[in-house]
């Protein structure tokens, strides 16, 4: 089988992403990496950081090899302004979202088997009056499919029905349109990218108690349970809704295989808690596997040596173990 070729997107450029870049690439890995940024701005981090990384444009059209430590090929694309660490400008928003682009296209061109993306701060890119809400619904909108954001750790997965959205706007976000079409993706990607046969899927309710029969809020009675329903008709199993402060205890979760959340800070908190620094979050449901760090970009901590790259580094290895997955099926 042959080995896949990941791409990956440092991100923000004045943050952590570019030092975490160099980390990974100090150590082998069963993959090739392509890195799409600038080659200067790369160059100058490992100098700050005191990295020997030999630096190469990256040649698509040779096939994918292991990557060899201390090794670095990047597909160029040039910053608008030279970055200074730890302080975002504006001048780049536009470099950020091309990286991302021409990212995507490498993989649905198939010239790349997965995407792993850095970390990149929203603000900038929104002040340079690009609208963005955050990779998931970008990567979503680039790729023309439904996206659904899913984060794990070793011990635990969470989806979200509804991803960056003020928490004024999350109840009419849940719709039944919604929940079916993210529970179907989320049961249909869990089987596909997973292997998990029969996926078992634990919902959280919206309000305290799961909405406490009404008293508490209709939406669990009005939409929720209605949609629940219907799905398992299809044969998906469900359980729920259910109160979010019982549904990440133990012995629900021994008995499930993720539990879905109905916004971000519902499901999240938790999941971090678990496992910051080693989760991994996973957009599902679109044309191309993409993989993504859970964390920020730590402003702070560019150009100090002090990032710490586990959270990429399992980002990549979940990027690879899917990758290899998806050829394995299309081979077999």
């Amino acid at each position: 089988m042959p080995l896949p070729r990941i791409v990956i997107t440092p991100g923000e450029p004045a943050g952590i992403g570019p030092d975490i870049c160099l980390q990974i690439c100090l150590k082998p890995w069963p993959c090739e990496l392509i890195f799409v940024a600038d080659p200067n701005l790369l160059a100058r981090r490992a100098t700050e950081l005191n990295l020997s990384i030999d630096i190469q444009q990256a040649d698509l059209r040779q096939a994918s090899s292991a990557h060899k430590p201390g090794t670095m090929n990047v597909f160029p694309i040039k910053l608008a302004k030279q970055e200074i660490s730890g302080l975002l400008d504006v001048s780049n928003a536009a470099y950020i979202v091309e990286t991302l682009k021409a990212a995507a296209q490498l993989c649905l061109d198939n010239q790349c088997q997965a995407l792993v993306t850095g970390p990149v701060q929203k603000s900038v890119i929104n002040d340079a009056h690009i609208p963005f809400s955050g990779h998931t619904e970008f990567l979503a909108d680039y790729c023309g499919s439904y996206p659904v954001m899913m984060l794990a750790t070793k011990t635990l997965r969470v989806a979200l029905a509804t991803t960056h959205l003020p928490l004024s706007n999350v109840s009419a976000a849940i719709t039944p349109t919604l929940l079916e079409k993210t529970i179907t993706i989320l049961n249909h990607d869990l089987q596909r990218q997973f292997a998990i046969a029969n996926p078992r899927i634990a919902v959280c309710g919206l309000n305290p108690h799961a909405g406490e029969n009404g008293h508490l809020g209709n939406e669990e009675i009005n939409t929720i349970i209605p949609s629940l329903e219907k799905l398992r008709l299809n044969n998906i199993c469900l359980t729920g809704p259910l109160p979010a402060d019982t549904a990440f205890t133990q012995p629900v979760l021994e008995k499930h295989d993720v539990v879905l959340a109905m916004y971000h800070d519902q499901g999240l908190p938790t999941l971090k808690f678990s496992g910051f620094g080693d989760a991994v979050n996973i957009t599902l449901g679109l044309p191309i596997i993409r993989t993504s760090v859970d964390h920020g970009t730590a402003l702070d901590l560019a150009a100090t040596g002090k990032a710490s790259a586990s959270s990429l580094a399992s980002a990549l290895d979940t990027a690879i173990q899917l990758a290899q997955r998806s050829t394995l099926e299309q081979t077999t």
